[in-house]
């Protein structure tokens, strides 16, 4: 296992365990719960470990030319390591509803499945090329796809801690309330 894909597993780790499927599941009005954010990232490392697979069977990188709007969505994200609140996610990687159970078995299985193509693609393609496009930051390197992931998933981890200790705080006012 690539080490920025052990730190994005015990990213994970770290704020779901001990976690209750009823835990997984609070939330604010019109806002994920932790299940969901979870399956998100399931989907987003599923949809690029699809991707590299592609790469894989076609021989060669898929990387077009980057745009300005790339490079400064780059510069934000993997100089700066910024990821910005409030995007919109693209409908393919939507939380369905899963139970957290499975969004936590499938948050692995693909994290795998996504590092294992990445080995396998930094292996035949090596780590300077710019070998395929990300939806928002265009063409990137491999170590940038990384960078991305980590990034993205402390992003939503944060996320994850943070209704965790919300939940957590409301628990505890209203059993003192009692």
């Amino acid at each position: 296992m690539h080490p920025t894909t052990k730190q994005i597993r015990d990213a994970v780790a770290n704020s779901t365990d001990g976690l209750s499927e009823h835990q997984l599941r609070l939330h604010p009005e019109g806002k994920w719960d932790s299940a969901g954010i979870l399956e998100h990232l399931a989907l987003t490392f599923g949809t690029t470990a699809r991707l590299f697979e592609k790469l894989l069977r076609e021989g060669r990188p898929l990387a077009t030319s980057p745009t300005l709007k790339h490079r400064a969505a780059q510069l934000c994200v993997l100089t700066f390591s910024y990821i910005p609140s409030g995007r919109k996610s693209p409908k393919r990687v939507e939380p369905t509803g899963i139970s957290g159970r499975e969004a936590t078995e499938l948050i692995f299985a693909n994290l795998e499945k996504m590092d294992l193509a990445f080995a396998e693609c930094e292996r035949r393609f090596g780590e300077k090329v710019k070998i395929a496009d990300h939806p928002v930051l265009g063409p990137i390197r491999l170590s940038g796809w990384r960078k991305f992931h980590l990034l993205h998933t402390r992003h939503h981890m944060k996320q994850v801690d943070e209704l965790t200790a919300t939940y957590a705080a409301l628990n505890r006012d209203i059993a003192a309330a009692s």
